[in-house]
């Protein structure tokens, strides 16, 4: 599924923090990053890269969400244990997973199970899905997302 040049997919989610984030009421552009779970090297990694380069998004205009399967409750604990600086929504039931396309078979020690492609949605200020990124490998990517962002 290839979503650039596409209306982005609506959704309103709960966050870490209590209360909502409604994807159509933010102004500038999004970047939307998939991850498969709170609090394990590859997720924590990704979320601190974001944070730490937070002031460098929100000087482009651009607001970081990331979304994952994980509770509200578990949003929290994750953010307060490392220190995140970025919005964390809470997609249990898989419905915007679902509608991204990145609710995926995935293989690991040869059993196949469904999970979350880490994955990443540039959506510029009209609503449309600018850029993606899908399979991210965590090294590099929020630099690469700045990139694009700075680029809009």
């Amino acid at each position: 599924m290839d979503l650039t040049n596409e209306p982005a997919p609506g959704f309103t989610l709960p966050r870490d923090g209590d209360g909502t984030v409604t994807l159509s009421e933010i102004d500038g552009p999004v970047i939307l990053y998939f991850y498969p779970r709170d609090d394990t090297s590859g997720c924590t990694a990704e979320a601190l890269d974001f944070t730490a380069r937070a002031a460098e998004f929100e000087a482009a205009g651009a607001t970081i969400l990331g979304i994952s399967k994980d509770s509200v409750a578990q949003h929290d604990k994750f953010r307060d244990k490392h220190g995140l600086g970025i919005a964390l929504l809470s997609d249990a039931a898989g419905d915007v997973c679902e509608r991204y396309g990145v609710w995926v078979e995935k293989k690991m020690y040869g059993k196949t199970h469904m999970g979350i492609e880490r994955s990443t949605f540039l959506v510029d200020g009209s609503g449309r899905v600018e850029r993606e990124w899908r399979k991210v490998k965590v090294p590099g990517h929020v630099e690469e997302v700045l990139e694009a962002v700075k680029a809009l």
